[in-house]
């Protein structure tokens, strides 16, 4: 089956820059029936909140992968929205603009919630670009962690703004009530990265967002490429299924031919 990861992380707090690394990356994809990765950056390298001059470095590695390798990178543009609405419009062109990014990622610099997304929906907006938001459940961590978003906080942002597009990170983090928070939401898409495969986790997503909302992701170099594929391949889904999850759902969002 044809696969796009649409949550990777080809540099990883600092390791996987030299293009023999990056070389190597590519064959590891290639080997597994990865046509293409999304790079969405080595986001917490600074820390949880970024300034301006370390966002431009780290989106600058970003789109040198897609210049060393056109034909299988994309990349979204890392953005800290707590920056302010002309920072984070200034990156986001810069971006798309010089590298041709076809999305804007999020970690954890404040919660989805917050008052200062609205910076990255005018960016998304003006740009017509998706957002792809780190969410994990909240009950499986303390207030220390407050400004991750818990994937009620999420779904309330695709909820607030339904012609903006946002994935849902990690379906294992967010679980069976990060998907109940996500139904009947139709800009609002979950991938499956994160943790280990929990059995029915997939199925249930499909049941209740239907196969078209559910992306495939690995969180690589973090997790193991063919131990998530396995997870989609393993399930009971129809072979139309697995093909939208793997390829096809990626494929559409991001306009790629």
């Amino acid at each position: 089956m044809r696969i796009i990861d649409v949550h990777t992380h080809p540099i990883f707090f600092g390791q996987g820059r030299k293009e023999s690394e990056i070389n190597q990356l590519v064959a590891h994809g290639r080997s597994h029936g990865v046509e293409r990765m999304i790079a969405l950056g080595d986001v917490l390298r600074y820390g949880a909140r970024p300034d301006a001059a370390q966002l431009i470095k780290l989106n600058n590695e970003t789109g040198r992968l897609q210049k060393l390798h056109p034909g299988y990178f994309i990349s979204f543009c890392y953005l800290n929205p707590l920056l302010g609405e002309k920072a984070v419009m200034m990156e986001a062109e810069r971006c798309v603009t010089k590298f041709g990014f076809k999305g804007i990622k999020l970690e954890i610099a404040n919660n989805a919630s917050d008052p200062c997304m609205k910076h990255i929906i005018k960016a998304a907006r003006t740009f017509q670009i998706p957002v792809l938001q780190h969410s994990w459940s909240s009950t499986n961590f303390g207030p220390e962690l407050k400004d991750h978003s818990d994937p009620d906080d999420t779904a309330a942002l695709a909820r607030k703004y339904p012609d903006v597009n946002i994935i849902m990170a990690h379906l294992v983090g967010i679980g069976f009530r990060g998907v109940i928070a996500a139904k009947g939401l139709n800009n609002l898409y979950v991938d499956i990265s994160g943790a280990f495969p929990e059995a029915g986790l997939i199925e249930y997503a499909v049941e209740h967002l239907g196969a078209e909302r559910v992306l495939f992701g690995t969180d690589l170099p973090i997790r193991d490429t063919s131990v998530k594929i396995g997870s989609v391949l393993g399930t009971n889904l129809s072979a139309a299924a697995k093909h939208n999850i793997l390829f096809a759902n990626t494929a559409r969002l991001l306009n790629l031919n």
